[in-house]
């Protein structure tokens, strides 16, 4: 009996970690210091407002063509660098104790707030069918690869962390 019960503590330690060990928020920017990752803190079609330390406005869904013009966009604005996440670093970013499973967000919205939660695109296709996109939902937390690239879901921006000099 107690070496189930120290399994069952085992198991439930490997939940996601302390977000506070991985995450520093810095206005509209999130440092990811275990994947050495800046992330917006909002999605797409939003915005960071600094009166309400959230972000504002609604999430807009996006085809992989308007996504490369969101990039774009995003790297005009905010300098260069911003992509679509992988399956991987967009992974990192659920937390399944942070939401109520199948309510949602399963993101922490201290770091991430107002995170739709439904699926958001990565740059990994599917390894078994190429025109299939590999996705993160954020109301369970799983991943999937089942939408084309021709459909609109919500995206959230990531660049690689440089630390400056």
């Amino acid at each position: 009996m107690r070496s189930l019960l120290i399994f069952i503590v085992f198991i439930a330690g490997l939940g996601s970690p302390p977000a506070s060990a991985q995450f520093f928020a810095r206005g509209q920017f999130v440092l990811d210091l275990t994947g050495r990752l800046e992330w917006l803190r909002c999605s797409v079609g939003q915005r960071w407002s600094e009166d309400t330390k959230s972000c504002v406005g609604e999430v807009i869904p996006l085809d992989h063509d308007l996504i490369a013009q969101a990039i774009k966009q995003a790297n005009e604005q905010l300098g260069q660098g911003w992509r679509l996440p992988t399956q991987d670093e967009l992974v990192a970013l659920v937390c399944i104790n942070c939401g109520i499973y199948l309510v949602g967000p399963t993101i922490d919205t201290n770091f991430f707030p107002n995170t739709f939660g439904g699926s958001y695109w990565t740059s990994d296709a599917n390894s078994l069918s190429s025109r299939h996109q590999v996705s993160v939902n954020f109301r369970t937390g799983y991943s999937y690869s089942r939408f084309l690239r021709s459909q609109a879901l919500a995206v959230r921006l990531v660049r690689d962390y440089k630390r400056s000099k």
